[in-house]
């Protein structure tokens, strides 16, 4: 609403046309000239600008739509072009969710065994058509064969373990030797989460190739092998910027979002909701994530097409049935009981792990990311995953928990113990005596099987909490949302263990007694791994509401949203406490990114005139004259300053602001003109003014750049409070802000400015900002 506000001040103050120095003026160009109007890599983009462009070739094609048949058709295709690049976005991004998880299933037990009967099945696959495979030893089939079996005949016995423990150690090394070298020779930008770069890029910054179409599709083939090699990452992480790779090459082909950043930005936020959405089947999650933790500028057209992407992308994804249960969601469950009153005690105390864990992860990561930087290891980064791979494999395969791929790993933690289950999760001792319906199980002593799971739990925690700190951040692609939702997962389901124990042996405890009588189901120990898994992501991401919303689309289970809430919550208060930052701002900080953060309050009571620039002791402001610089002064100031833009007046003696060039523009201007325009040589006039003077035919051909100024450039008084200041950066996303007083200009406050004295107050570094 404020955006409108200042929108429509602006077009109060001055006539739109004249907005971005575009009007109807016969410049030295009939048509703009290539390039005008873009942005250098590393750069931010200016938001009101690019907004006031879309305006004018709106209503450009608006008047034009009234003069003939065919320009009424081309108006509806532009109008209609958002809703086929949102169609083509949630096509492709779902095909390419679809093939990544079978492509990962199969990679995934080919570490272990090979289908005989079709060696790109995988292990489920290959059992689910054998005839001689039992109710009790469903997974183990004639058609597949661990390699041990394979090459030596014996399936059992201390040789047999040593070669099937070898193999997989060396198929993990060699899937992430392949990643990180494709990584390194194709795409560098594939690396990664790719989150903390999309929420910059959405903020309005430049990085070119971030999104382009060898990132893609190295990203894809990386992210396969990446998980397969058993690393404790996720992929639906680094899925959000895959359909954003989708995003951005469907917008290079309409016009309207190719040469223009800003609506570029509002298709990539939507094709940011469908990669959550193919990442986790959760299409309304995914928008709302989009919502609360990736886009900068969020107009209502941009959610109700992003909601179209989401589906979209949901739909292909289920039409493709991955997963081969013809559910869309990750991990479904089936819970049978509902959740009692005091259970809401160690939801929260999950919550408080939740919170903490996510404190010590974001300190531990960035201080090795900090450390890989700034020493000799980070410029041996395929050693560093290769020591990596070495160390998880080795690490996880005596431990069956940990040696299976993640997914798997959460799905077993969820499930509730039914009549059907033969994990070792669900090894309870029956009584004989007791008749009971099958989708009433009561409460149980646990036998040994659970004791030696709760064991091997504890180990994998252990381990999760250790190698995640070191796995995230490396030259491969790794997504974070599946490694927090194991480490709660598992603290989630030792704790529902402990407490479903607690009550059959105590049943008549005053805080069991209301709630849980002797021979009913009284506790569901899935439910306590499913509200740590969420704890645990909320305190990593700092996600509150689409977390939830994911969470409960993500297992079907509805009716648990409460304890969900309870736990996202206190997680998001406990980690707050220690920072405010979740993983992704501070990945951003660290990578000195110009982000500004919309929840971020700035309470000091500094002005703007201790911001701007010149300082005191500063050279003189650069600034251009509106009639009296010459062509060869131009180039000077271009090539002996490294500013993106230049402030034009209208002479040096009275300072008074007439507008604002992009140097950019300035250099392609001049360029261009020396090219096409006869007589323009290094002593013709540049002119900013609407009517040049008449000059002496001896006199140099002038140079008219009016077309190129910015005539309504966003000023501030030097006396103008930085809360202020800060507020309209972020509102209105400008690039830079003039101060003036009484209409002469003082100086000029850029993002950059903006951010590094922010950084100053909050006694950072200033120098950590690194880009424009």
């Amino acid at each position: 609403h404020i955006y409108k506000q200042w929108q429509s001040l602006f077009c109060a103050a001055t006539p739109t046309e004249e907005m971005n120095g575009a009007g109807n003026l016969m410049d030295f160009l009939d048509e703009p000239f290539p390039d005008v109007g873009t942005y250098e890599d590393f750069h931010t983009i200016d938001w009101l600008r690019e907004k006031s462009r879309d305006t004018d070739r709106h209503r450009k094609i608006t008047s034009k739509s009234k003069e003939s048949m065919w320009e009424l058709i081309k108006s509806l295709l532009d109008a209609w072009s958002g809703w086929v690049v949102m169609l083509l976005i949630g096509l492709l991004s779902g095909t390419l969710a679809g093939v990544i998880d079978l492509a990962v299933d199969w990679m995934t037990d080919l570490k272990e065994g090979v289908c005989l009967s079709a060696f790109w099945y995988s292990h489920e696959q290959c059992c689910w058509t054998s005839n001689e495979t039992t109710f009790d030893d469903r997974d183990k089939c004639p058609q597949w064969q661990k390699w041990a079996e394979l090459m030596t005949g014996h399936a059992e016995g201390a040789g047999a373990y040593v070669l099937n423990y070898f193999l997989y150690v060396l198929w993990a090394l060699l899937f992430s030797f392949l990643a990180v070298s494709l990584v390194r020779v194709f795409a560098p930008y594939a690396c990664g989460s790719g989150i903390p770069e999309i929420k910059t890029i959405l903020s309005g910054f430049i990085i070119r190739g971030y999104l382009g179409k060898w990132t893609l599709l190295i990203k894809t083939v990386t992210l396969v092998l990446a998980v397969s090699s058993g690393l404790s990452l996720g992929k639906e992480g680094p899925l959000v910027h895959v359909a954003c790779c989708c995003g951005n090459l469907f917008c290079s082909l309409f016009s309207k979002y190719s040469k223009n950043e800003g609506k570029r930005r509002e298709v990539l936020s939507a094709a940011a909701a469908a990669g959550v959405s193919v990442a986790f089947g959760a299409p309304i999650g995914g928008v709302l994530f989009s919502l609360e933790e990736v886009s900068y500028y969020f107009p209502l057209k941009t959610l109700w097409r992003s909601f179209f992407a989401a589906l979209v992308a949901a739909f292909t994804l289920r039409s493709i049935n991955p997963f081969g249960n013809s559910r869309l969601v990750l991990f479904y469950v089936e819970y049978h009981t509902p959740w009692y009153m005091a259970e809401l005690v160690p939801f929260i105390l999950l919550g408080v792990f939740g919170g903490l864990w996510g404190t010590l992860f974001i300190r531990a990561n960035i201080a090795w990311c900090r450390r890989r930087k700034t020493t000799q290891l980070g410029k041996y980064p395929v050693l560093e995953v290769i020591a990596v791979t070495g160390i998880t494999a080795v690490l996880a395969y005596p431990n069956p928990y940990t040696r299976r791929s993640t997914s798997e790993l959460i799905s077993e933690l969820f499930n509730d113990c039914g009549a059907l289950e033969s994990s070792q999760l669900c090894d309870y001792i029956n009584n004989p005596n007791m008749s009971r319906p099958v989708d009433d199980i009561p409460d149980r002593p646990a036998g040994p099987g659970v004791y030696n799971a709760l064991w091997q739990l504890a180990l994998a925690l252990i381990f999760k909490i250790v190698i995640t700190i070191f796995t995230f951040g490396m030259k491969i692609p790794s997504g974070l949302f599946i490694p927090s939702m194991a480490v709660g997962a598992i603290a989630g389901r030792i704790v529902g263990i402990a407490v479903e124990q607690m009550a059959y042996h105590h049943h008549d405890w005053i805080i069991f007694k209301n709630w849980c009588r002797p021979g009913a189901d009284c506790v569901t120990p899935g439910l306590y791994a499913m509200v740590g898994a969420a704890a645990c992501l909320g305190g990593v991401t700092r996600m509150t509401v689409s977390l939830v919303v994911i969470m409960f689309e993500l297992t079907g289970g509805l009716e648990y949203i409460v304890p969900l809430m309870a736990a996202a919550v206190t997680s998001k208060w406990v980690a707050d406490a220690f920072g405010k930052e979740g993983i992704y701002e501070s990945h951003i900080q660290l990578n000195g990114y110009p982000y500004l953060d919309v929840r971020d309050e700035f309470t000091h009571r500094t002005l703007a005139t201790d911001v701007m620039r010149p300082r005191r002791n500063d050279p003189p402001l650069a600034v251009l004259t509106q009639d009296s610089t010459t062509v060869e002064d131009v180039e000077t100031l271009i090539k002996d300053t490294d500013y993106n833009g230049f402030p034009v007046v209208v002479s040096r003696e009275s300072e008074r602001l007439i507008g604002f060039v992009q140097r950019r523009d300035l250099t392609l201007a001049i360029k261009n003109a020396r090219q096409k325009q006869d007589g323009v040589v290094s002593s013709s006039v540049v002119y900013f003014t609407e009517d040049a003077p008449q000059l002496l035919a001896s006199n140099p051909q002038p140079l008219k750049l009016r077309r190129i100024l910015n005539l309504s450039p966003f000023t501030v008084t030097d006396h103008t409070p930085m809360e202020t200041v800060v507020d309209i950066f972020r509102k209105l996303g400008l690039r830079q802000c003039l101060v003036t007083r009484s209409g002469r200009l003082l100086g000029i406050i850029t993002k950059k400015d903006v951010l590094r004295h922010m950084a100053q107050m909050m006694n950072q570094d200033p120098e950590s900002i690194m880009f424009n």
